[in-house]
């Protein structure tokens, strides 16, 4: 990856090395869930075809693309199998951190090592004491998503000084992403869940870690780099980033379902499923929920970048409507998945049917934070004029 402008030729490089690995993916799907994570091998593959440095700055070595590539992307990967998806989303939504890290912390973390993978947990369960050059940090983080493959993971943490906790000029708390090698960190197997089982998202602590001073974000802090990309808000981005891996997941169940309805007889009934009158509108319904979702993503994203290229700042309501596209984006592929899933009768249940897998790996996405139903209220309230919150 060279620096400079982002050509064509790049942004399709990103494309066809999605679809190279969606159309082989199913295959490992098996593997990812006994082990419950990617193997190292395939992480390493994924951060040598540029995924993980899809967010970072053209001067690191990294893509700085068009968030719509970042969308497409995921959305791709995630059709071939969910958990891979997932792991992809977080190792390119960490990389943002890249823009806003003091330049000597950004080479060394990304500009040194073009495949290196970020990951972490934004939120704040850890305590920082600031010591000379820097803080020292204990606490624990759930769901540390590919934390097995990583280079570095980061966490969420309160600041203190001298035992007193440190607030912002708006009166919250302080809370900045403290950024630790992997060998400092202790990874703890925890990681026994329903669905999107291949991501090794697992506890991790640090006990009196030192961070040095500078090696750290500021969570809702504005980027060092001003450029368009980086005007976007970096909990923004992990939502779409979210729903990316829920409509990846919605498609795959998509193609799965044409698959069996083509053969599957139900018991007694001489016609296949993709005769019935009622199987044809399930499909129908959920051909439109995707596309439909996926449309006000892309409507947003560009509503959002012309704003962001004028050099204007993103407004509460851009804010709030990328947050919306987001959490509707992976309701509707739920509810696609769901329709789906029941379409597909007794088949469904089965270890080794793909519907079965999507319906476990779309219902938890829906568990994240950044999809969870408490955005769609955030979003009402910027349409009605009041207080977003703290969500945005």
């Amino acid at each position: 990856m060279k620096n400079g402008a982002l050509s064509l030729v790049s942004v399709q490089h990103l494309i066809d090395q999605a679809r190279h690995w969606s159309d082989r993916l199913p295959e490992h799907s098996r593997d990812f869930e006994q082990n419950r994570r990617l193997p190292v091998e395939i992480a390493r593959q994924f951060a040598q075809a540029g995924f993980f440095h899809m967010l970072v700055p053209h001067e690191y070595g990294g893509f700085e693309v068009h968030p719509r590539t970042l969308i497409e992307v995921i959305k791709i990967i995630a059709s071939g199998d969910g958990s891979a998806g997932w792991n992809v989303m977080i190792g390119a939504t960490t990389g943002l951190l890249s823009a806003s890290l003091p330049e000597n912390f950004a080479r060394e973390i990304y500009g040194t090592h073009p495949g290196s993978l970020t990951v972490g947990v934004t939120a704040p369960l850890g305590k920082a004491d600031k010591v000379d050059g820097g803080y020292r940090v204990t606490g624990r983080w759930p769901f540390a998503s590919g934390c097995q493959n990583a280079d570095w993971i980061c966490g969420g943490s309160f600041i203190f000084e001298n035992s007193e906790q440190l607030f912002n000029d708006k009166g919250a708390p302080d809370i900045h992403l403290m950024l630790f090698k992997a060998s400092e960190v202790q990874i703890e197997d925890t990681w026994y869940a329903a669905g999107l089982r291949g991501t090794g998202s697992h506890h991790f602590n640090v006990k009196g870690q030192f961070v040095p001073e500078g090696r750290t974000v500021i969570l809702g802090g504005r980027a060092r780099i001003k450029r368009p990309l980086y005007q976007f808000p970096m909990l923004g981005l992990l939502a779409l980033g979210v729903s990316a891996v829920s409509l990846g997941v919605g498609y795959h169940a998509l193609e799965a379902f044409k698959d069996l309805a083509g053969v599957k007889k139900p018991t007694g009934s001489r016609k296949t499923l993709i005769e019935r009158h009622s199987v044809q509108a399930d499909v129908a319904r959920s051909i439109a929920d995707l596309r439909s979702a996926e449309s006000f993503i892309k409507e947003v994203i560009d509503e959002a970048w012309l704003v962001a290229e004028s050099g204007e700042r993103l407004s509460t309501e851009i804010k709030a409507n990328l947050r919306l596209a987001a959490i509707n984006a992976t309701h509707k592929s739920v509810a696609a998945v769901d329709r789906l899933y029941q379409a597909g009768g007794g088949t469904s249940v089965y270890e080794d049917s793909p519907l079965q897998q999507c319906f476990r790996d779309v219902h938890v996405t829906t568990q994240h934070i950044m999809v969870a139903t408490p955005v769609y209220e955030v979003a009402g309230r910027v349409a009605l004029g009041l207080s977003p919150g703290s969500l945005l």
